[in-house]
């Protein structure tokens, strides 16, 4: 634009002064060593306007030249990356269909000469693992973590895939590396909540507990229902093993979880395996009293035996108290069918399925009938059991 702007300028000086210089052309006289060049003024500036042009033109042909030798030494890596983009466009649109076979072979082209591999080979990682072709799959994996900033999601990554293909091992050596703390990221803590799960790590799964907690990783629910597993997971193996183990378990339980039924129900069936059945018969009864649950009552029916008459007094006490409580009912008829009271066993089975026709209660009260005798209604039992299959 300002050299357009001074050719213009120079034009209009030009058409100004030029009848001045028609009139008085003038003289002009130049000597270089032995070279004299005589001439008048009009012609030496016609002169220097045209060598000054094919200068210009000179300039520009010899760039032009330049570029196009320097563009052309580059041209097939530009070819490259183009193809690559499109390579890597037809991949994500295989993936969007979920046509694997076509999304590898798309991604793995475009992570040639892609702009950001990593992502072409996570896909492509994808996409075979999708086809269970896990030597490719590991293969495209290690490549991508040769990308220093992407070892950790690589790491991530091959965890989950290990634990879907079900190499729990491999799976957990990986998880292993990426040490899940507080300062993990949420799909580190997921993953670690699913495979603790999966091997049944219950110890580690409740010292992840407090983080999975705190960073909100699991909605309310779902966490009381995973603490609660857990937790039963633990005192049930503790049960299995000695009374210092079920000790060690229920004073690792917070105060308020020490409250809930369900906590109490296995810790006193633990109590009663190691000659502490007193114990537990008594904190199962004042559950009863207080807020009795099917736990707690599903736990008196395996705690108590036919020997324990003053305990079951206390319970016949309750019946009116529970008449239309289902669990205890059950609970009732469970332990005279402990005893071989079959006649006994057979009215706490019929008042339970008056409260919920359900097949296990059907089911036992069809066997209390058979051995009363009772053949044909039990029979009628088990076919009204069937239809509620």
């Amino acid at each position: 634009m300002v050299r357009a702007l001074v050719y213009l300028i120079i034009i209009l000086l030009g058409l100004c002064i030029s009848p001045f210089l028609v009139g008085s052309k003038g003289y002009l006289y130049l000597a270089i060593g032995d070279y004299q060049v005589e001439t008048s003024i009009v012609f030496a500036i016609i002169a220097l306007i045209i060598f000054y042009s094919l200068l210009q033109l000179v300039e520009f042909v010899v760039v032009w030249l330049l570029n196009m030798l320097l563009s052309s030494r580059y041209l097939p890596e530009r070819w490259r990356k183009k193809a690559a983009r499109k390579h890597t466009l037809l991949g994500a649109l295989a993936l969007a269909e979920e046509d694997w076979p076509a999304a590898e072979k798309a991604m793995a082209k475009g992570a040639e000469k892609g702009e950001i591999p990593a992502l072409n080979l996570f896909a492509a990682a994808r996409a075979a693992h999708h086809q269970n072709n896990t030597q490719a799959r590991d293969e495209y994996l290690a490549k991508a973590q040769l990308e220093p900033l992407a070892e950790k999601a690589v790491r991530t990554t091959r965890t989950r895939y290990l634990l879907q293909q079900g190499d729990l091992a491999a799976a957990r050596e990986e998880l292993d590396k990426l040490n899940p703390t507080s300062k993990s990221k949420l799909p580190v803590l997921k993953l670690a909540i699913e495979l603790y799960q999966a091997q049944q790590d219950w110890q580690a799964l409740k010292l992840l507990l407090p983080i999975v907690s705190k960073k909100h990783v699991l909605a309310d629910e779902a966490f009381q229902a995973l603490s609660l597993k857990t937790n039963m997971a633990l005192l049930t193996e503790a049960t299995n093993a000695n009374e210092q183990e079920l000790e060690k378990c229920w004073h690792w339980l917070s105060r308020a979880e020490r409250k809930q039924a369900e906590y109490i129900a296995q810790y006193a069936i633990g109590l009663s395996r190691f000659e502490r059945k007193n114990d537990a018969i008594k904190m199962l009864l004042k559950q009863v009293k207080t807020s009795p649950t099917a736990s707690i009552f599903a736990a008196l029916s395996e705690v108590l035996t036919p020997a324990d008459v003053e305990a079951k007094k206390q319970l016949l006490a309750l019946e009116a108290q529970y008449e239309n409580n289902l669990d205890y009912q059950i609970c009732l008829a469970k332990l005279y069918q402990k005893n071989h009271d079959y006649h006994q066993a057979k009215i706490w089975w019929q008042k339970a399925c008056y409260l919920k026709d359900d097949v296990s209660s059907l089911h036992a009260l069809a066997d209390a009938q058979e051995h009363l005798g009772e053949l044909n209604r039990a029979l009628q039992t088990r076919r009204n059991a069937a239809k509620l299959i």
